[in-house]
C-alpha cells in the first residue's frame, strides 16, 4: 500500500544544514525572523517558553519535540523573558562547541538541541504546504534519540555521511508527523490521513494518479456524498479534491523531469495526461516553464548562484 507521508517528505529529499546544544540561565529570550530552514527543536533540561508566529505561547520540558517546517518568526525565551529587548543577544560559543544564553558562568537551567535542515526539492513550497506549520510531541523519547543520531552523525567525517543523514532526516519527520493527530493540526496532509475516510482517497491518488479521477469516484472510496466528500476534503486537506491530485501529479512530473526518466510524452502518460500537449500545457500553466525547459533551467540555477 501506498503512503501518501512517506512519499511527500522523500520527495522534500530533507538534509541537514546545523545544529547545536544551547545552554540557558538566568532571564533569556532568542528570535528567529521568518527564517527560510525548517528548524526542529528537543528540549534537553529544564522548562521554556515558545511562540510562533504571534500565536499564543507553548510551554516546553524535557523530551519536548518540536518540527517547524515552513518559514516562521519565533520566539524561545525563559519562562519570566528580559523586560528590555537589549537583552536579546546571539548566543555564545562555550569552549566545548555548545552555546550559551542568558546569565554565564552559571549551572544551565535549560538546554535545547536545535537544528536546521534545508529541502532539496524544487517543490518544497508545494510539498511544505501540505504538512502541520508545527509539531509539538510531548514524552516521545524515540524521537529525541532519533535528533541526538543526526548530530552525532552531523559532527562525524565517517564515510557514506550525507546518505546516512538524509535517511535518518527522512525517518525523524516521518516519526514526528505520524506521532501527531487530531483535528488541532492546521489543514493539510496530516490533517487529512487523520480522516478515515479522507485517508481512503488520498491513498487512492497517490496508488493510481494516472487514472482519470473524478469528484464522484474519490467520494464513492471515502463512502461519503460527493458535496460531503468536497468540503470535508477542502475543509481538512485545505485544497479541493483535484487541486490536490493536479498538485501531486506535478511534483511527481518534476522529479521525473529533473532525473531525466523519460521523454515529455512518458512522463505525461506516467502522471495521467493523454497527450504530452495537454501535459506541456498544464505543466506551463503550474510551473511557469514548459516541461522541455524546466529541467534545464533547474540544472542551470546552482551555476547562477
Amino acid at each position: 500500500m501506498v503512503d501518501p507521508l512517506s512519499e511527500v517528505v522523500l520527495l522534500l529529499q530533507p538534509s541537514a544544514s546545523v545544529s547545536k546544544v544551547v545552554n540557558c540561565a538566568g532571564r533569556w529570550r532568542v528570535r528567529r525572523y521568518d527564517a527560510n530552514e525548517p528548524l526542529y527543536c528537543v528540549i534537553l533540561d529544564g522548562v521554556c517558553t515558545l511562540t510562533v508566529d504571534g500565536q499564543a505561547p507553548i510551554t516546553l520540558q524535557a523530551d519536548d519535540f518540536i518540527l517547524i517546517p515552513s518559514s516562521s518568526s519565533l520566539t524561545m525565551s525563559s519562562l519570566t523573558p528580559p523586560i528590555s529587548d537589549a537583552a536579546d543577544s546571539p548566543p555564545v560559543v562555550l569552549p566545548n562547541g555548545e552555546f550559551s544564553l542568558g546569565t554565564r558562568g552559571v549551572s544551565p537551567e535549560v538546554r535545547f538541541l536545535v537544528g536546521h535542515c534545508i529541502f532539496g526539492s524544487p517543490d518544497a513550497a508545494l510539498l511544505v504546504s501540505l504538512l502541520p506549520s508545527l509539531v509539538h510531541i510531548r514524552g516521545e523519547r524515540r524521537l529525541r534519540t532519533l535528533v541526538q543520531l543526526v548530530v552525532d552523525e552531523f559532527r562525524s567525517a565517517r564515510p557514506a555521511r550525507d546518505i546516512v543523514l538524509a535517511r535518518l532526516l527522512e525517518v525523524l519527520f516521518i516519526e514526528a508527523f505520524r506521532s501527531t493527530s487530531g483535528t488541532a493540526l492546521s489543514p493539510g496532509l496530516l490533517r487529512g490521513l487523520g480522516d478515515e475516510r479522507l485517508a481512503v482517497a488520498i491513498r487512492c491518488m497517490h496508488e493510481s494518479p494516472t487514472r482519470a479521477w473524478t469528484v464522484a469516484q474519490l467520494a464513492k472510496h471515502a463512502a461519503l456524498s460527493r458535496s460531503a466528500f468536497f468540503d470535508r476534503f477542502n475543509r481538512a486537506v485545505g485544497m479541493a479534491p483535484m487541486e490536490y491530485l493536479h498538485a501531486w501529479r506535478m511534483a511527481l512530473a518534476k522529479k521525473m523531469l529533473l532525473r531525466n526518466e523519460g521523454s515529455v510524452a512518458e512522463v505525461a502518460q506516467r502522471v495521467g495526461y493523454g497527450s504530452a500537449s495537454a501535459f506541456s500545457v498544464a505543466f506551463a500553466r503550474f510551473v511557469g516553464l514548459p516541461p522541455s525547459q524546466y529541467a534545464q533551467a533547474q540544472m542551470q540555477m546552482p551555476a547562477e548562484h
